[in-house]
């Protein structure tokens, strides 16, 4: 076996040393094992599996003596706290998507200069199977400027009244003139959706009827758009555009999901309102859910809603 092809399998600190040229100290993460919701493949969906990682960060030697300072060094913990942050903040699909935001979260650490991250999903057959990335300070964000704060929307929910109102266009001209950033959401259309025996196939309907709705809606107003995912919200709210929320890839993603069932399309509006740290919700023409989110419910019927 040539050395190109041993390293290539070899643990990442054999790695990271054979690949560096300026003297550096590591720290490393061997062999931690968690159990998770991960994957892309449906099967892979409801149900937990084991996940492996190796994480080795170099960091700038120490100045001086350390005096056996915790403070001075950095700990362990906060690997594996990188680690526990990013399965939290979302279901992920991609172990290549993971190891990227655990890399890029330990770089913030002001100790760190290069991370090496392997992954490997120990259930998907006799074998691992795995991805393992290198990431540089060099090219990377200031600590604490990955992630610039999103504003805070008005998310508005409206009933199939509302969206048939001939209000409608003045509605989104009022709403579209305020300084918060507006995501629309609507529920499923009035006629009933195809009924299926298991229920996580049911919920996928239920929110496929509720998509089918907002496209409706948009093509009932062109300024505003469909959105799916955390990222388009993002950079529409960024960018003032007006936006429809599309729930299925964000409920699904969830770690910790609604409660209510996407047939509660006002309750599941409330906890995306959360989600998305609303300044308000503004409910049309639908009864009051529980929140607390900031919430304002109008008639249908009442023309102002600034």
């Amino acid at each position: 076996m040539t050395d190109d092809i041993r390293l290539a399998f070899a643990h990442p600190s054999e790695r990271a040393e054979a690949s560096n040229h300026t003297p550096c100290d590591r720290i490393s993460l061997r062999d931690y094992v968690v159990e998770v919701e991960i994957g892309a493949f449906q099967q892979e969906r409801g149900t937990l599996q084991r996940v492996r990682f190796n994480v080795v960060v170099e960091v700038s030697p120490l100045t001086g003596p350390t005096d056996d300072d915790v403070d001075r060094i950095l700990s362990y913990d906060r690997v594996t706290e990188a680690i526990t942050a990013e399965l939290h903040a979302e279901r992920i699909n991609l172990l290549e998507t993971l190891a990227a935001r655990v890399a890029e979260r330990i770089l913030q650490e002001p100790q760190a200069e290069r991370v090496f991250v392997r992954i490997e999903k120990l259930d998907r057959g006799p074998f691992a199977l795995g991805v393992e990335i290198v990431r540089a300070r060099d090219g990377a964000a200031p600590a604490g400027q990955l992630h610039a704060e999103a504003p805070h929307p008005r998310v508005v929910f409206m009933s199939n009244a509302a969206i048939n109102s001939d209000n409608l266009t003045h509605w989104i001209d009022q709403l579209i003139k305020s300084d918060l950033s507006l995501i629309l959401c609507v529920g499923a259309d009035d006629r009933p959706a195809p009924q299926a025996v298991h229920a996580l196939a049911q919920r996928r309907i239920d929110l496929l009827a509720i998509e089918q709705n907002a496209w409706v809606l948009a093509a009932r107003d062109p300024r505003c758009m469909v959105v799916g995912t955390r990222t388009e919200l993002d950079w529409a709210m960024k960018n003032g555009q007006a936006c429809i929320w599309a729930p299925s890839k964000i409920v699904l993603d969830a770690v910790d999901g609604p409660s209510a069932s996407p047939r509660n399309a006002v309750a599941l509006v409330a906890w995306f309102a959360a989600e998305m740290q609303a300044r308000e919700l503004l409910v049309i023409d639908a009864d009051a859910p529980a929140t607390d989110v900031p919430l304002r419910c109008v008639d249908v019927t009442v023309m102002d809603l600034t």
